[in-house]
């Protein structure tokens, strides 16, 4: 599996879109501090994704997370690989026994297939929108993380690298 977060936030992502002339759309903006976390781990063999959305990204979030994704895969041996973030260290965290962690090259976010997860999400459900609340966005995001991880074929289309995939056969 490979794991990575993302913030979201009350800052709106305006982009062009179409409609037809002589109408021009409307498009709200806003610019709010506040954030929310999503946390995701994804098989890239089968499309499997396991989502959590949290507070922070942090030890403490990070221990919940792999905690969630051990207890949801029990019977499973899981080799989860992530950046070098310093909330991934594995001498805090206290791993469960079906779950080891692997980590990427630093400066690599290229190399890590959920990065086009989040990209697909912010651009399909994003963009656009404004929320009244952190609440508001927190649902909205729980809505389409819930939707995607019910797709894995569409999961699988994004994450799916040949050279991962290949990686794996051999």
């Amino acid at each position: 599996m490979f794991q990575d977060e993302a913030r979201f936030g009350r800052i709106s992502d305006t982009r062009r879109c179409w409609c037809p002339k002589p109408i021009r759309p409307l498009c709200q903006a806003m610019v709010t501090q506040e954030y929310t976390y999503a946390y995701a781990a994804v098989s890239v063999s089968d499309g499997q994704l396991d989502t959590l959305i949290l507070p922070h990204v942090n030890g403490q979030c990070m221990q919940l997370f792999l905690d969630e994704v051990a207890s949801r895969h029990p019977h499973e041996r899981i080799v989860m690989v992530l950046d070098g973030a310093g909330w991934h260290q594995s001498e805090s965290l206290s791993l469960a026994t079906n779950l080891r962690l692997l980590k990427l090259p630093p400066y690599a976010p290229e190399l890590n297939p959920v990065e086009h997860l989040w990209d697909d999400l912010r651009e399909k459900s994003f963009h656009n929108r404004v929320f009244d609340s952190l609440d508001a966005l927190e649902n909205h995001l729980e809505a389409v993380l819930l939707e995607m991880e019910l797709d894995h074929q569409r999961v699988h289309s994004i994450v799916a690298w040949p050279w991962i995939i290949n990686s794996l056969t051999n």
